[in-house]
């Protein structure tokens, strides 16, 4: 929408008019450039630049940045070891390859020292993904 405005200032022969000018329109007459400090230019470019990091991190909340996919995290699945199973037979119950590599993995997750499990013992198996 735009406004059409024209006034006279001072005499009536002065002729000037103000027409779609906005802010940039100067009663006066007279052209004035306002001149910053140079506090107020440093305060200005703060504003400036704190607009641009919003308007930054707005963008990459939205495009996912910084997202951890689920996946990513290692799954495991819980056991109960049961009577004379050993850590190789459960191993080779869940490997889909190499059943020494998760003889290793299971011992590591679980912190076990030894080979040697107990009836009714908990451990955690990673699952391949």
């Amino acid at each position: 929408m735009s406004t059409l405005t024209i006034n006279s200032f001072g005499s009536p022969s002065s002729g000037k008019s103000i027409v779609n000018q906005g802010f940039l329109a100067n009663p006066s007459g007279r052209q004035s450039a306002v001149k910053l400090s140079r506090r107020g230019r440093l305060a200005r470019t703060c504003v400036v630049l704190s607009l641009t990091v919003v308007l930054a991190a707005g963008f990459a909340s939205q495009s996912g940045a910084g997202q951890v996919e689920a996946s990513t995290a290692p799954s495991y699945e819980i056991v109960v070891v049961a009577p004379g199973e050993t850590l190789w037979s459960v191993a080779a119950a869940y490997a889909s390859g190499d059943v020494q590599g998760l003889v290793n993995e299971i011992r590591e997750v679980n912190n076990l020292k030894g080979f040697d499990l107990q009836a009714g013992q908990k451990l955690r198996v990673p699952l391949a993904g």
